[in-house]
């Protein structure tokens, strides 16, 4: 449609309310994507993607342009222009007509103080990010009536996050610059309520490119944190608690602190949702992870340094018995893809031949300290299966 009005088509970005890890700002663009800052080594890996590995990472849908906005109350927003910076010229998602992702993000404007408000009620100074956390499903989205047609929670993590993010990006650019972001799937949009475990996985995390400092700095937290000795730690958490109808929270600064021991209770409180242990979710996450082992294991040069693994369930439980008359029953039976299992997070990962590779001698085989952290997890799992 030729003569549309120039940022007709723009969408207004979203913090992602599922984000409970990482230090990026992750951004909801419609139901079914997500997007956060466009790394050149993360865009490297997603463009040349083994295809034994697609069924484990989010899709990559392309890039888009985003600006900084201020509205009239003066709040920051960002906003991205969906024709802009596509590969190849072509739009990711097809606009033709009404942008369904502009009239849905029309409705519920979720400016920057109503965030930094919410965010602040829920979480008195940030000391309390460093705590457990128990969040009620109070939302944040109204419709024009005011009235709250879903109850959500939100995990203070993203909040944290896309707050920081805005702060750091208002400091440094004018509104016009035009910044790249990266869209990719969102993994949890299939779940009423996502219950999500990030896990940082490997016993090393800094990059080839990282500098003394920061390589001394992720050296210590690794020694310090079960990423030494089990190969894989916690980066946060949420679990609804079917009991309460609150999802609890943990953050990273949980996860550093947990031994081994530690991390084997938390891994079994995230499968607990306030009633009982959901033992029915162990086999199909240990079969699913014994698949990615077997992938990994097979990608020679390819080094996930600081990559995180996140496993997903749904915390609502779907009556099975009452989905039989229904061709595609949500939970489809007792069908493993009521769990998923997913890596994101590839800004520091390298393999030969990516081009923007700071590290001229590629590594050689598989990488073994991912492997390591995926057999140590498979482990303590199968413990968890059989009751010990």
């Amino acid at each position: 449609p030729l003569g549309r009005a120039e940022g007709s088509a723009a969408v207004l970005l979203q913090p992602f309310v599922h984000q409970v890890g990482g230090h990026s700002s992750m951004l909801s663009y419609d139901e079914h994507t997500v997007c956060k800052p466009l790394v050149s080594q993360e865009l490297s890996f997603y463009e040349s993607l083994p295809l034994a590995m697609r069924q484990f990472t989010p899709q990559y849908k392309g890039i888009v342009s985003v600006h900084l906005k201020k509205d009239s109350l003066g709040n920051l927003t960002l906003m991205a222009s969906p024709g802009l910076g596509q590969p190849d010229g072509c739009s990711l998602l097809d606009s033709a007509g009404s942008d369904p992702a502009v009239t849905l993000w029309h409705k519920c404007k979720w400016s920057h103080t109503q965030v930094t408000k919410s965010f602040k009620d829920s979480c008195p100074g940030k000391m309390l990010l460093r705590t457990d956390l128990q969040y009620h499903t109070d939302s944040l989205l109204e419709d024009a009536n005011g009235k709250q047609p879903e109850r959500k929670s939100y995990n203070p993590w993203g909040l944290h996050c896309h707050r920081q993010h805005l702060n750091r990006m208002s400091s440094k650019h004018n509104e016009n610059k035009l910044h790249q972001f990266l869209l990719l799937e969102n993994v949890v949009s299939k779940y009423s309520y996502p219950c999500i475990l990030d896990l940082k996985m490997g016993t090393r995390q800094h990059g080839d490119d990282a500098s003394e400092e920061k390589k001394a700095r992720h050296i210590k937290k690794c020694e310090q944190s079960t990423s030494a000795s089990l190969g894989v730690r916690i980066c946060g958490m949420q679990v609804y608690q079917a009991d309460t109808g609150h999802f609890l929270c943990k953050d990273k600064y949980f996860g550093r602190k947990l031994s081994p021991e530690g991390f084997r209770q938390t891994l079994r409180q995230f499968l607990c949702n306030g009633n009982q242990l959901r033992t029915d979710l162990l086999e199909p996450i240990i079969l699913r992870l014994k698949a990615l082992l077997a992938v990994i294991r097979k990608q020679s040069s390819y080094r996930f340094y600081s990559s995180s693994l996140l496993i997903i369930y749904d915390g609502q439980e779907h009556k099975e018995s009452a989905d039989h008359h229904l061709p595609f029953p949500k939970t489809h039976g007792a069908n493993p893809s009521r769990v998923d299992v997913r890596m994101i997070d590839f800004a520091h990962t390298t393999f030969k031949g990516s081009k923007s590779n700071p590290n001229p001698t590629p590594h050689d085989g598989p990488d073994h300290g991912y492997i390591f952290g995926l057999e140590n997890l498979i482990k303590i799992l199968q413990s968890l299966l059989e009751g010990k």
